[in-house]
């Protein structure tokens, strides 16, 4: 253990320190009996890595930026006497550190041969004439490194200090505890620069080239953007990257990028496209000869390749093996498996002879399964088991595969490679943050139970605005078993107390602020939202989302309002220009979308949505400018991307404006002044419209229903005008039990929409169906009065039966989020456990621990709802909203569960697809209703209904990797929608 006695233990909470890792390494009290920091000398050796002496000089300037102090350095061998008290850093095979082994002032032999591990406490009297001394010894050189980095984040220096302005804490004394991290989860934790055009690009040649991009490829990145980057990566306890690569070569771009990243300690890597650490198709456009093709141009590539390796042999790299197409594409149909196993083979013979070794097995290599290489690997083909599996997802969040249980024994193990960030069908998203924090916990920590832990890659777009996603991707990885479905939202809250320096409270704020703008953006992302997304007649269900995206805007804002000046421009970057640049987007589409159903209306509130919309268009750009404009433009060009107006999946040229309509405001329309539109119906009275009934014309009156089950309590009429003229209205009712909101006023052009909601003030006086008739009456000037009856009928089915308890069906429909359950029954200590703020809706249920056991039907945990119902109908359709899934235990293996209606036969549901082809993806997966758009995937199960009255759903694991999200139960009362019905009224007992 490193060392005897203080340095093993290490504290479980630190006092006044916020830190993402497990914290206890700081304290600011005295009373703590911490070493003191200010004022300390540090001590290194001169033969350490240069990596650490560089993290040595950054926590200097940590240590400096917090207490007002900066500490001194000196290698030991400079040092002709020691002081009284310093503070010792090293890796274990550094002078300093094995003078204090042999001194047995330490002992190292925990961290000997260990990866990026790190342990740190006080030693009293470590050498002769040093009384006290601290010491931070790493089993490698990033141990060491991630060593400092974690005492800078404890002490008050967020990774993000440069990259989100995030202020660094001051303290005037600051102690040293024990501490010790290490190995991680993950052994290679990456990230990769991707679709960095425009706004990485754009914005990295403006503030690191002087206007002098390189020379052949005219890119930005050169070491001194990287050197940001790295110092980022190595403060989140990463180690890896994929660089920049649309447009952009790194090793060719400038000389010192491959040195400046072995200089950091980062190990650097290609992208899944990049054979041989070889940027490709750049380079090869700039040096290849003939086509890319290896059937029959292989005496090009292989030089070509064997160049590549040969210059990135002098520094730490994994290689990327195998090849694709020219422009990222799948190789030929007909020789794909045969030509890649040559391939391979040929980029082995190309390390042995670049490393000259007959083992290449010491040299990291992955595989990357991306797309139809998964297929190729699934026909059979085989790479040697050194070789790492690098298992992607699908592109959108969700994993393909992961490695089964015959498939882990494999020396080189398996990854997986992730996105926040795409460009692809079914369309680009890459504009804000649009994935979930409990969504990315999910999937990876599959990857964690599976084993597949060799190698994590996330592609992350231009970074920013990922900051989150990353740093929890990365932390994850660093040691996954701190997180848990329970503890999962003190991430954000950490998080927030970090970065904002805020109080418990308000980063719980913070917390759900972070959670519902994500939820929202990930129901669908951004770049795929319409006007008609949400439905706009039924369940409130595009009024709800405008008011949930008010409230979080105004939430949001408040929280900004109340920062400190050098606060709000990090907390802008990291979670309210995702807040209002989500909320204007959504209402601008809804707006347009409502726009284009008034315009069939005849309503003259037409014209004020066209300017809603047309204000919001320019409201996109303000917040896009004021990105670009905060802090005298550090980050001008990051807000570049593209996102309104989308005509296939690539990014718009230019944000287009959605489509709007208008109506003449100076001609009256043909059925009078006034509009009556009852909610539900995109119908309008008086005179015709195509949406009244079938025919289009000679309709009838309007009829609109009540439930006293209904989740939604009341139902509206809007009363519009149609034109220039203004009238008076008024609203009467034969029935009493009717309680109207408001009975009259006045319409015109300045105030041309008036909403009525209409309610039962007595369910008593209800029996079964009891209509009311409501007469709505216009009078104007110069022409008769208009009337238009509306027939209001309320529901009352009774009351549910003594001692029930559950959900109660109302407009015939039992909706239930998944969570809300009667029953979890847990079997061979697994159980269904709930993962908080996941999916669309509330959150998800999924089978506890992650094990491979599969259950036959009925045997399995069980998930039980009870619910009510008063329809004589002969068959009950369930539909159990999921998580979008692959078939992840392999292809023999269909993901599915059970379910069964009270006593009844169990359903066995298999509701994903399989490709047509191996590698490919199922139809229901593509386009822009495809499962993978709308963020959602159904399975269907239909039932004899029995008898009204009480019932049980039950839903039975059969598989892992299941998450339920929601449950409908339509009766024969479901409406179109995109949520489905929002969750039923519960009775209690």
């Amino acid at each position: 253990m490193l060392p005897h006695a203080a340095l093993v233990t290490v504290l479980s909470a630190a006092l006044g320190a916020y830190a993402l890792s497990e914290g206890g390494c700081v304290s600011f009290d005295a009373s703590s009996s911490g070493f003191p920091l200010v004022g300390v000398t540090i001590i290194t050796s001169e033969d350490d890595f240069p990596g650490v002496h560089r993290a040595v000089a950054d926590f200097m300037m940590d240590v400096a930026s917090v207490t007002g102090t900066a500490p001194v350095a000196y290698n030991i061998t400079d040092m002709e006497t020691l002081p009284t008290t310093a503070l010792i850093v090293g890796s274990v095979n550094s002078s300093v550190i094995t003078q204090l082994a042999n001194a047995s002032s330490v002992d190292v032999t925990s961290l000997v041969g260990q990866w990026e591990k790190f342990a740190s406490g006080a030693v009293p009297n470590a050498l002769s004439g040093l009384e006290n001394a601290y010491v931070i010894a790493g089993s490698d050189k990033r141990g060491t490194i991630y060593g400092l980095y974690e005492l800078s984040e404890q002490i008050g220096v967020s990774p993000w200090y440069w990259w989100a302005d995030v202020p660094i804490a001051q303290h005037s004394e600051v102690y040293l505890l024990p501490c010790a991290q290490g190995p991680p989860t993950v052994k290679y934790r990456g990230i990769f620069l991707n679709d960095e055009r425009p706004a990485l690009q754009n914005w990295a040649a403006e503030k690191f080239t002087n206007g002098t991009l390189s020379t052949l490829l005219h890119s930005p990145f050169n070491h001194l953007f990287y050197e940001k980057l790295f110092e980022l990566i190595l403060r989140m306890k990463a180690n890896h990257l994929w660089p920049a690569m649309w447009g952009s070569a790194f090793c060719v771009d400038d000389g010192l990028n491959q040195a400046t990243a072995d200089y950091y300690g980062v190990v650097m890597g290609t992208s899944h496209q990049e054979p041989m650490m070889r940027s490709t198709p750049n380079e090869w456009n700039l040096f290849g000869n003939g086509t890319w093709d290896y059937s029959t141009n292989a005496d090009n590539i292989y030089p070509y390749l064997y160049e590549g390796t040969a210059r990135a042999a002098p520094y730490e790299s994994i290689f990327s093996m195998g090849m694709r197409g020219a422009g990222d594409l799948p190789l030929s149909d007909e020789t794909n498996i045969e030509l890649l196993t040559q391939i391979v083979a040929d980029e082995r013979q190309i390390l042995s002879d670049v490393f000259n070794t007959s083992d290449v097995t010491t040299i990291p290599q992955i595989w990357t399964l991306f797309q139809e290489v998964q297929g190729y690997y699934e026909q059979g083909m085989q790479v040697p088991d050194d070789i790492t599996l690098l298992w992607s997802d699908d592109n959108w969040g969700n994993v393909r595969r992961f490695p089964m249980p015959n498939e882990r024994n494999r020396t080189g193990g398996a990854g997986v490679y992730y996105h926040v960030d795409f460009v692809g069908d079914p369309r680009d998203y890459k504009w804000i943050e649009s994935s979930q924090i409990s969504k990315i916990y999910e999937q990876m920590s599959i990857a964690v139970d599976y084993e597949a832990t060799r190698v994590w890659m996330l592609n992350v777009g231009d970074l920013k605005p990922y900051e989150r996603s990353t740093e929890f991707f990365l932390t994850l990885g660093w040691n996954a078993s701190r997180w848990t479905p329970d503890n999962l939202d003190t991430f954000v809250t950490t998080w927030a107390q970090r970065e904002f320096h805020v109080e418990r409270q308000e980063a719980e704020t913070i917390t759900e602020i972070v959670a519902n703008y994500t939820k929202f953006s990930a129901r669908r992302r951004p770049e795929l939202v319409n006007g008609t997304t949400y439905s706009l007649i039924n369940y409130r269900e595009a009024e709800s989302m405008l008011a949930e995206w008010d409230m979080l805007r105004s939430v949001s804002t408040s929280i900004y309002d109340g920062l400190a000046p050098e606060v709000q421009p990090a907390y802008f970057q990291l979670v309210h220009h995702g807040v209002l640049a989500g909320a204007n987007l959504g209402e601008m589409y809804i707006m347009a979308g409502l726009n284009q159903l008034r315009a069939s209306q005849a309503r003259l509130s037409t014209n004020d949505l066209a300017d809603k919309v047309q204000e919001l268009f320019e409201v996109d750009y303000d917040l896009e400018d004021e990105y670009h404009t905060i802090l005298d433009g550090k980050w001008n060009h990051m807000m570049d991307q593209t996102h309104v107006g989308y005509y296939y999946w690539q990014q718009p040229i230019t944000n287009t404006m959605p489509a709007v309509n208008r109506v003449q405001s100076r001609k009256q329309a043909l059925a009078g002044v006034m509009r009556i539109i009852p909610e539900g119906t995109a119908g309008a009275w008086p005179g015709d419209n195509p949406y009244q009934c079938d025919r289009g014309y000679d309709c009838g009156d309007p009829t609109m229903s009540i439930d006293r089950y209904s989740p939604i309590s009341d139902r509206y009429v809007d009363v519009a005008s149609g034109g220039p003229a203004s009238f008076s209205w008024n609203v009467s009712s034969n029935a009493t039990w009717v309680s109207i909101s408001t009975e009259g006023g006045d319409i015109s052009p300045d105030n041309n929409e008036a909403r009525v909601y209409l309610s039962v003030n007595d369910w008593s006086a209800i029996e079964a169906y009891t209509a009311a008739q409501l007469t709505f009456i216009a009078t104007s000037e110069g022409v008769d009065p208009l009337a238009v009856n509306l027939t209001f009928i309320a529901y009352n089915p009774g009351v549910p039966a003594d001692g029930f308890a559950g959900f109660v069906e109302g407009g015939g429909v039992v909706s239930i989020e998944a969570p809300h359950t009667a029953r979890n029954t847990p079997v061979e200590d697994i159980t269904w456990k709930e993962i908080p703020q996941y999916g669309r809706t509330f959150s998800g249920m999924t089978p506890w621990p992650r094990t491979d056991l599969n259950f036959t039907a009925g045997s399995g945990p069980s998930l039980e709802y009870d619910f009510y119902t008063f329809s004589n109908t002969t068959s009950m359709n369930v539909t159990v909203f999921l998580t979008p899934i692959w078939n992840t235990q392999g292809p023999n293996n269909p993901v599915s569960y059970g379910l069964q209606l009270d006593d009844g036969d169990i359903d066995i549901v298999k509701y994903v697809p399989y490709a047509e082809k191996s590698g490919g993806r199922p139809t229901a997966w593509e386009g822009v209703d495809g499962f993978v758009a709308n963020s959602i995937i159904s399975g269907i199960s239909s039932f004899e209904a029995g008898s009204p009255g009480v019932h049980t759903l039950k839903l039975w694991m059969t598989q892992p990797t299941v998450v339920v999200q929601k449950i409908v139960i339509d009766l024969g009362g479901q409406l179109p929608s995109y949520l489905g019905p929002p969750e039923s009224v519960y009775v209690e007992a």
